[in-house]
């Protein structure tokens, strides 16, 4: 039986359909086998088809005095309780219903960031991580994030 440890809790999915804009909040997101969520721009067949970022690394970035809802930082799922970035990437996450693996952490910022210019400085690079998904399922705010 494998351990499983809870680290933390999804507080939003969020989804665009367009890339370089930012993502807005759905009730519940598809996350599809070796392609990502379902319907959203960044989905596909390469190794970053899900961001997360914590909402405690978004606070950051509020704390400078900038007022940023989720899917802001063009994340597609917001977490809680959980530092993203300090996770090896090759971990297995349950997240909801779907498994997912780390990928990637961190990104490089792309040029005239928005979030960025307001306040000098993106969360996202340093501390968003990117995952694949490896088993299909519904994510949706309040499911569980457990470390398999």
């Amino acid at each position: 039986m494998e351990e499983i440890k809870i680290l933390g809790r999804v507080k939003a999915v969020n989804i665009s359909s367009k890339k370089g804009v930012v993502k807005n909040p759905i009730k519940e997101g598809n996350f599809i086998m070796n392609h990502g969520l379902e319907g959203d721009a960044h989905a596909g067949e390469w190794h970053r088809q899900v961001s997360l970022l914590a909402n405690e690394s978004a606070d950051k970035v509020r704390a400078a005095g900038l007022d940023i809802d989720d899917g802001k930082f063009a994340e597609n799922i917001t977490t809680e309780g959980i530092e993203l970035y300090t996770l090896p990437v090759g971990t297995k996450l349950k997240i909801g219903e779907s498994v997912q693996e780390v990928t990637q952490i961190g990104k490089k910022c792309h040029t005239g960031c928005a979030i960025k210019q307001a306040v000098g400085e993106c969360v996202m690079p340093k501390e968003g991580i990117f995952t694949k998904v490896l088993v299909s399922g519904i994510v949706k705010p309040g499911d569980k994030i457990e470390v398999l």
